[in-house]
């Protein structure tokens, strides 16, 4: 059966924090934002796998997009403004500002990274493809570039916009660990011949 835009929506918010959050971050103003990743596509593996839905999520990305100011302290108020926000929920909350992204990912990931243009392009850059969904905070819909066949399927293949095989192959592999019936269709090697 194929998972809808609707199905993942509603497996998603039966986790309550992804429910508190979608509740309560849309008050908040945020430019462009999204509640995004882990949160969202695990908690349709955790449905197949028979898990609760927030069985294994980390963390809960928050991404959002404002270009017009690119300090760290601009990043840092929104930061604490939703922190303070949604602080009983005894959730790890990862706020992102994507107009930002350019500005530190390099020096962290050892790869460069183009300056984005909205929310989605950070979404649109996930290692997985399968894995580029976001649910827009301001109308409730679900962005999903690649559809959701792959998702429902658990097939990881390497984000073509984003070729590293090492940190896919990394990524996908953890993401195997936990859900073993996951199948990853490209796994390129890192060793030359």
């Amino acid at each position: 059966m194929a998972l809808t835009p609707d199905d993942l929506i509603a497996q998603a918010m039966r986790d309550p924090v992804n429910a508190a959050l979608a509740k309560r971050l849309p008050g908040l103003g945020l430019q462009q934002g999204f509640l995004t990743a882990g949160c969202l596509f695990q908690a349709t593996w955790n449905h197949t796998a028979g898990r609760p839905p927030g069985w294994g999520v980390k963390d809960y990305d928050v991404f959002y997009f404002d270009d017009s100011d690119l300090s760290w302290e601009a990043e840092d108020a929104v930061i604490r403004r939703v922190h303070e926000a949604v602080a009983d929920l005894g959730a790890t909350v990862e706020v992102k500002n994507q107009a930002r992204v350019h500005l530190w990912y390099e020096q962290r990931f050892k790869a460069p990274y183009p300056r984005l243009r909205s929310a989605r392009d950070g979404i649109d850059r996930y290692l997985i493809a399968c894995t580029r969904v976001g649910i827009d905070l301001a109308d409730g819909s679900l962005y999903a570039p690649d559809g959701l066949d792959d998702l429902a399927a658990g097939i990881l293949r390497m984000n073509p916009l984003l070729p590293m095989p090492e940190m896919f192959n990394a990524k996908a592999r953890d993401y195997q660990s936990r859900w073993p019936w996951l199948r990853i269709a490209t796994c390129v090697s890192s060793s030359t011949p």
